[in-house]
């Protein structure tokens, strides 16, 4: 698991290895990872939007921002939690993601990143 606090906010990650698959003639790997996004600051915040960047063994590098996760802008009050499951495909059986969220404080009204720590994928029959 990796995990990392940025202005009272906690990041955990842990990850797995879904299975590969062949898509237009290319190998595909599946990853998912599931995030916890922890308040543990004093005051509640919601979650805006995120921006990711994806890359493979291969130095392909995808940027992916969008609205909220999974459909959802959580907020979360002190000491609250929220939890989700997502997934990327890799064109290579090794790969990294990191980012950031964008949150606003509803006690200051002012908005503010929280960076996601990179994060290892991996295929495991591809490790020594």
């Amino acid at each position: 698991m990796v995990q990392q606090v940025t202005k009272g906010i906690k990041i955990s990650v842990e990850t797995n290895f879904e299975g590969s698959f062949y898509k237009d003639y290319k190998i595909q790997y599946a990853y998912g990872y599931t995030i916890t996004i922890e308040n543990q600051s004093k005051d509640s915040v919601q979650l805006l939007s995120r921006q990711w960047h994806i890359l493979d063994a291969l130095n392909n590098v995808e940027t992916v921002t969008g609205e909220g996760v999974i459909g959802r802008k959580p907020v979360l009050k002190p000491g609250e939690s929220h939890t989700y499951t997502s997934g990327c495909l890799l064109t290579s059986p090794f790969g990294a993601m990191y980012g950031h969220y964008n949150m606003v404080n509803f006690t200051t009204t002012k908005k503010f990143k929280v960076s996601i720590p990179a994060f290892k994928l991996s295929a495991p029959f591809a490790i020594n």
